[in-house]
């Protein structure tokens, strides 16, 4: 892990006996080199510390969504779903996220704009969280077939805590039990 995208992140340490989490993240990015973005970004995660399992899907290519809905004159996503093994604190991971879209040239302008990579992190375990800093699971993801979808390439079994099985949610979206 190179210390800039270590740079800028809580300091409180992870307990390196506590068990090992399956978090879900979600990546996705419309602007330059996209393929190469999330690539490069799935790598950077590889390198994350106490992390000890990364897995992608393939990515797809979704329709860009604004706070208006989606726009079929935006640049278009490409997401796909990791599945990470850590023993980093979801809001210490959170933290490493923030730091790898930096790394990337993330600007946070406009909200839901678009952007050369955005990394959401979906669910860790099975923790609910309310805490404004960290909603757990993601408060949008039942609703997201471009995460749904890659993440039940990943995991057929998967479970949206609190909500239901990542393929019955696929289902009722019209996407089937794959992307």
């Amino acid at each position: 892990m190179s210390r800039r995208l270590a740079a800028d992140l809580p300091v409180d340490p992870p307990e390196p006996s506590a068990p090992a989490r399956r978090a879900v993240v979600a990546l996705g990015a419309n602007l330059g080199d996209r393929a190469a973005t999330i690539a490069e970004a799935i790598a950077d995660l590889g390198r994350l510390p106490l992390t000890e399992f990364v897995a992608a899907a393939p990515p797809i290519e979704s329709i860009a969504l604004t706070l208006g809905g989606p726009d079929a004159e935006a640049p278009r996503y490409l997401n796909t779903v990791a599945l990470l093994d850590t023993r980093l604190a979801p809001t210490l991971l959170l933290g490493y996220l923030h730091a790898i879209e930096g790394r990337h040239g993330r600007v946070r302008r406009e909200r839901w704009g678009s952007r050369t990579l955005d990394l959401d992190l979906i669910t860790y375990g099975d923790v609910r969280s309310d805490d404004p800093a960290l909603v757990l699971p993601h408060p949008r993801a039942a609703e997201r077939d471009f995460v749904l979808g890659p993440w039940h390439v990943l995991d057929p079994d998967a479970v949206l805590p609190g909500v239901g099985p990542v393929a019955d949610l696929l289902r009722r979206l019209g996407g089937g039990e794959q992307p």
